[in-house]
């Protein structure tokens, strides 16, 4: 298993190896197939705190693992 990397300038995945400067980066992934998805992981993320967000302005309690 190798560490990659999503690189948002050039839409590629790269390995520790060979990796881009960080400031063009997202990850590390543990696989290629997760570094992949970046783009989607992130914004099913963004999507799931602000949800999160508008819950607590509403006076709701988060849906996410932090509640407690």
């Amino acid at each position: 298993m190798g560490t990659y990397y999503f690189n948002t300038r050039t839409g590629l995945v790269e390995d520790l190896q060979d990796k881009s400067p960080s400031r063009d980066l997202l990850g590390p992934y543990a696989t290629r197939e997760e570094a992949e998805r970046a783009l989607t992981t992130a914004h099913e993320r963004t999507e799931k705190w602000d949800e999160d967000d508008r819950a607590w302005n509403e006076g709701r309690r988060g849906t996410g693992p932090a509640e407690g």
